[in-house]
């Protein structure tokens, strides 16, 4: 579903103000309560709010890091928007967005990863098959399972929105307890919108790094020249779409979707022939292509669609490499059956 447009406009929501303080109060209690020892260090990429800031981007910057190192990192999801309860491991060749969602998709390409709706079962899963770092792409706010690190990722655009808590505004839960459970908050693009929470997670002790969505080069190489049809399901199209402008590259049709869309055929057919009327280039986000693969009545606008990656550069790259190095030295203990 498309985030309410007043989630990000401030002073709005208030009328739903006392529902968001339930729901926070909720997330408040949750959040206090102790997890498991996962026997094996856990790293946790986190949002604030709903809908993207980074955070995937982020999960594998992590992990490249720890492949860097010769550790063995695992990813654990929860696989928002796929059927399958699991544990499973994510095979990219047999399961499919809707089996899995789609951000575990993106993450089995890099590491091995388990989706597990029951995070300390997805944990045993991870450690059974060899895990010898667990990277959580989301599950900050679910307190199964202890986290050695926990890192909040942000958008600087966007920020917090009108900074109100479900469904009064796009919080998670109270800003407050969210920081105080994290030890460092990666702020991502250009912007000010994040500046209200780098300065309360400043005072809290978090480090503090900046960092940047690099398109892959060779991909913008050869699309330059082309007319392009832009099309995105993320929770922020525009942060696409201006993503391909800066470059440079044309884009002469765009078209937005909700967040972790479904597409149907009837949109696809309507896409291809947006495409071949104009002869444009259709290009989507990586996220997106994952969910038009597998699926028979998607299979020709998959074939015609091209995928833009992008990476997550930290401009503190040596002192954030440090961060998780420290991260996993001190979440190193012997192994033991997972335990309260």
């Amino acid at each position: 579903m498309f985030a309410p447009s007043f989630w990000w406009k401030p002073g709005r929501g208030r009328l739903l103000s006392p529902l968001g303080a339930a729901y926070g109060t909720a997330a408040w209690l949750r959040m206090q309560r102790k997890g498991r020892d996962a026997g094996v260090p856990v790293i946790c990429l986190g949002n604030l709010t709903v809908g993207g800031a980074g955070k995937t981007p982020a999960a594998l910057a992590v992990a490249r890091i720890l492949l860097a190192a010769h550790e063995r990192p695992f990813f654990l999801s929860r696989g928002y928007g796929g059927r399958l309860a699991g544990p499973v491991l994510v095979n990219p060749s047999v399961h499919t967005a809707m089996d899995v969602g789609d951000e575990p998709l993106l993450l089995a390409r890099l590491a091995p990863t388990i989706v597990a709706h029951d995070r300390v079962a997805g944990a045993e899963a991870a450690r059974f098959g060899g895990a010898r770092v667990i990277v959580m792409d989301d599950g900050f706010q679910n307190p199964s399972l202890k986290k050695d690190l926990s890192i909040l990722v942000i958008d600087n655009k966007r920020g917090i929105g009108n900074g109100r808590i479900i469904p009064a505004g796009p919080l998670r839960a109270p800003l407050g307890t969210q920081i105080a459970r994290a030890q460092a908050l990666v702020i991502v693009g250009p912007g000010d919108g994040a500046k209200t929470v780098a300065e309360r997670a400043w005072r809290r002790g978090l480090t503090i790094f900046h960092g940047h969505l690099e398109p892959d080069r060779q991909h913008l190489a050869a699309l330059r020249g082309r007319k392009i049809l832009a099309f995105a399901g993320i929770a922020d199209p525009q942060k696409f779409f201006a993503t391909l402008t800066d470059a440079g590259i044309d884009v002469a049709e765009r078209e937005s979707f909700a967040d972790h869309h479904r597409y149907t055929a009837a949109e696809a057919q309507t896409l291809l022939a947006r495409a071949e009327a104009q002869n444009l280039v259709p290009l989507t986000t990586e996220k997106d292509y994952v969910r038009l693969s597998g699926n028979p009545q998607l299979a020709t606008l998959a074939g015609r669609t091209s995928a833009l990656p992008v990476r997550l550069v930290i401009d503190e790259e040596q002192a954030f490499q440090e961060m998780i190095a420290k991260a996993v030295k001190r979440g190193q203990r012997p192994s033991t059956p997972l335990r309260a």
